[in-house]
């Protein structure tokens, strides 16, 4: 027996025998590979799908909602320019702050929501041109959680923001705001901008009860206070801010009344 030969015919066998079972592992992997990469594409379409669906949903939801601030905007044309100025204003103190281009196209989508709530008042408080009695003013005042009520439960995060501003947009930096009495950090900065941009607008525009006033004696008002509105009501870092920028709020309130109305298509 030529037992040198006779080893390496075993070993020969047996290499053979590892290298058949090892080209079936490789097939077997293959295969998972395989079905792995099928699955892989299958959720990637999948997640793809439900990407345009929740963006077609939110983008649906959204336009709803705008339709239904429209809609008010019938019962006072003012208020139509108003809530656009106040998305414009809300962009420009965002980006001083430097939030992300993202974050500051879903203020400036979600700042026109924040008197949704009016829907609910009715015009003879809306429009009326003399002091609201006490009654009046709580039923003025109650458009916050009412708007809040309207938009919340959405998983958009621009109605989420929008809910939130809805309902501290007349929230002050020192507790003395509605509805809810919030002071200081505790008031949401969406909350805070859009606040600082209501009443900028309020005072620059006319109403049945005042005039219009000028860019420089809102701006003194907002900085040294009347009395009625003052600098404690307002986040200060915000009102530095607008020291920065005003010339930008002046711009946004005396812009070419073209992109209101294309607002109001």
């Amino acid at each position: 027996m030529n037992e040198p030969a006779d080893q390496l015919t075993l070993y020969a066998r047996d290499l053979a025998a590892l290298l058949g079972r090892e080209r079936e592992k490789s097939a077997a992997l293959e295969r998972s590979a395989e079905q792995l990469r099928l699955y892989a594409n299958d959720l990637q379409t999948s997640y793809a799908a439900q990407q345009r669906y929740s963006a077609e949903l939110e983008a649906s939801y959204l336009d709803s909602l705008t339709r239904l601030v429209k809609a008010s905007c019938f019962r006072d044309q003012e208020t139509g320019a108003h809530i656009q100025r106040l998305s414009l204003y809300s962009g420009v103190v965002a980006a001083e702050l430097g939030w992300p281009a993202d974050q500051r196209r879903r203020i400036e989508q979600a700042a026109p929501l924040h008197d949704v709530g009016k829907i609910a008042v009715p015009d003879a408080i809306l429009l009326k041109p003399g002091r609201l009695t006490d009654e009046e003013r709580r039923l003025m005042q109650s458009h916050a959680l009412t708007g809040a009520q309207l938009l919340e439960g959405s998983k958009s995060p621009v109605i989420q923001m929008a809910a939130r501003i809805a309902l501290t947009h007349h929230e002050r930096f020192d507790g003395g705001g509605y509805p809810q009495g919030l002071e200081g950090e505790a008031i949401p900065i969406e909350g805070r901008i859009v606040m600082l941009g209501d009443q900028y607008d309020a005072l620059r525009s006319p109403r049945p009860y005042k005039p219009s006033y000028s860019h420089e004696r809102t701006m003194a008002i907002l900085l040294e206070g009347d009395g009625r509105t003052m600098p404690a009501h307002f986040d200060p870092r915000l009102l530095a801010v607008l020291r920065t920028i005003e010339t930008e709020f002046r711009r946004i309130y005396d812009q070419d009344a073209d992109s209101i109305e294309e607002f109001m298509q």
